[in-house]
């Protein structure tokens, strides 16, 4: 059989303003177990703000999103513009704050957000060529908002044992007219009709390794879907 090639979206580099840094190491990783021949991306765009992760609070900074996305890459990266759809089998995308803010505007706008013109006509592509998208965290709300009627899940939509603190996130899914499937940190769920899998990773308190193997199970379910 053929590798498998799979387009990685980044939206910057750390949880606060950029791609989840854990999440995105754990789908490089399972992308790499699955025998995957992989290639990075993240829009050429401005951050919406630059986070001092040690404080926690903004900065007068200001940061690019490709730029920073290149450190998770190792330098490895392309702009999201110059992804050909045609050149790759799946696309899969890390969480993070970065894709509430610089893919999209959820963190400010909720439900009624806007989506980054390359980002939406990427998924968009992968979509209409019926090839597998995988998505975890905060990321899952791009399909949502994208593809009324499709399946995701981002946890549970009640905050069961403290462990789901976001879990409105869920109802606002709903409200986008796409049915949200409540699942555990260890699981994802398979949209098959829409080839989209989604898991809850960071959405879910829990140990680092229940999340890595969670967003394993995202990924193999992509590969085959591939």
């Amino acid at each position: 059989m053929a590798r498998r090639r799979a387009a990685v979206i980044l939206a910057g580099c750390g949880v606060l303003d950029g791609s989840e840094l854990h999440e995105a190491s754990a789908v490089l990783v399972h992308l790499s177990r699955g025998g995957a021949e992989v290639k990075i991306f993240a829009p050429d765009v401005e951050q919406m703000h630059v986070v001092d992760h040690l404080r926690g609070s903004p900065t007068d900074e200001k940061r690019n999103v490709l730029v920073e996305s290149a450190r998770i890459a190792r330098g490895e990266i392309q702009d999201l513009a110059d992804l050909k759809v045609s050149e790759f089998d799946a696309v899969i995308l890390p969480g993070g704050f970065g894709v509430a803010k610089n893919l999209c505007s959820w963190a400010v706008d909720g439900k009624d957000c806007t989506i980054n013109s390359v980002v939406k006509s990427t998924l968009q592509a992968f979509h209409s060529a019926k090839k597998p998208m995988g998505l975890c965290c905060i990321s899952p709300v791009l399909v949502a908002k994208i593809f009324p009627g499709c399946e995701v899940t981002v946890g549970y939509d009640k905050d069961v044992d403290g462990r789901f603190p976001d879990a409105e996130t869920a109802t606002a899914i709903k409200e986008l007219g796409c049915r949200h499937v409540c699942k555990d940190v260890s699981e994802s769920h398979v949209d098959v009709a829409n080839k989209i899998v989604t898991t809850c990773a960071f959405m879910c308190k829990a140990p680092l390794h229940e999340i890595f193997d969670g967003i394993g199970t995202m990924v193999r379910e992509v590969l085959k879907l591939a």
